[in-house]
């Protein structure tokens, strides 16, 4: 076993790791195979619907799921999120995945289909190379083909990701359909102050590769900042298993009050939920708790 991914597994608490390492290295090529869907326009409403994809790791199946988000019964959706490292599952060392990692170009594109096609924006993670060095980077792709994006400042120094990836500095707030929306990736929820809101989102999203041995601390941590934070937060977790882990799921919309709008649960599911902007404004204005957080705030020259 690659020492990389020994360190990975005995930091995640998920044994040796001894399974083979073949079906790891993003098994499945760029082509897409969703179903033709309709692409009427999705109501602009107070509350835009959100669609979480719990889904294992390759762009095939997330091409998949993202059709049964359409022509299922969760009908259209604003924003369809996927999980962390969604082309690949997390690779602790892309030097094993290089046939399949580039710089992002080829996942931009799938994504900038899938928007187009579904009237929607589609967000996720993958590992990029940009400038010789390994990020990984949470893309928000919108129909128009507009894209931003936001790289992971947290790195799992514990497993190895720091050893291979370049953490990034740059806190990254999109607007989409009268909602704003903090990019975050997996291990980027156990810090609370980097994320911590300044009056400036409505939503957090969290792309994660998060393992069933912490999944206790992802369904607290999902609802703490929530609550600290008064806001929604969707927590995208991928899930099945790779050499080294299983990854249950229970991917979460969670609302302002900290309680559960909607869940997966365990295996490949997507779950559709409803960002209130009403509500949130009103409990806002009744509960202004945000008024009164401390003025400090994270360093944001930080360099990993």
């Amino acid at each position: 076993m690659r020492r990389a991914e020994k360190a990975f597994a005995e930091a995640l608490d998920c044994g040796d790791g001894n399974a083979s390492n073949k079906g790891s290295r993003c098994a499945d090529d760029l082509s897409e195979r969703a179903a033709s869907a309709s692409q009427t326009s999705a109501p602009q409403t107070s509350a835009p619907q959100i669609s979480a994809s719990q889904t294992s790791a390759s762009q095939t199946l997330a091409s998949q799921t993202l059709s049964k988000v359409v022509s299922g019964d969760a009908g259209s959706v604003d924003l369809i999120v996927l999980p962390e490292m969604f082309t690949t599952g997390f690779c602790v060392d892309p030097s094993h995945a290089a046939d399949v990692i580039d710089d992002g170009v080829a996942a931009v594109a799938w994504m900038r289909r899938m928007a187009e096609r579904y009237d929607a924006a589609v967000a996720g993670s993958v590992a990029v190379v940009d400038g010789g060095r390994y990020f990984n980077r949470m893309y928000f792709v919108r129909p128009d083909g507009g894209v931003e994006y936001y790289d992971k400042r947290h790195l799992f120094a514990m497993g190895g990701e720091a050893d291979h990836y370049t953490a990034g500095h740059r806190r990254v707030v999109v607007e989409w359909r009268g909602v704003r929306i903090l990019m975050q990736v997996c291990y980027d929820l156990r810090f609370p102050v980097f994320a911590r809101s300044r009056g400036d989102y409505d939503m957090i999203l969290y792309a994660a590769n998060w393992p069933t041995p912490r999944i206790a601390v992802w369904d607290t941590l999902l609802r703490a900042r929530a609550i600290e934070n008064q806001c929604y937060v969707a927590g995208v977790n991928r899930a099945g298993r790779d050499p080294w882990c299983d990854y249950c799921g229970r991917t979460a919309l969670i609302d302002p009050y900290g309680r559960v709008a909607a869940s997966c649960g365990e295996g490949e599911r997507v779950i559709t939920g409803d960002v209130d902007m009403d509500r949130l404004a009103a409990f806002r204005r009744k509960f202004p708790v945000l008024e009164d957080r401390d003025a400090w705030q994270a360093d944001e020259s930080w360099r990993g």
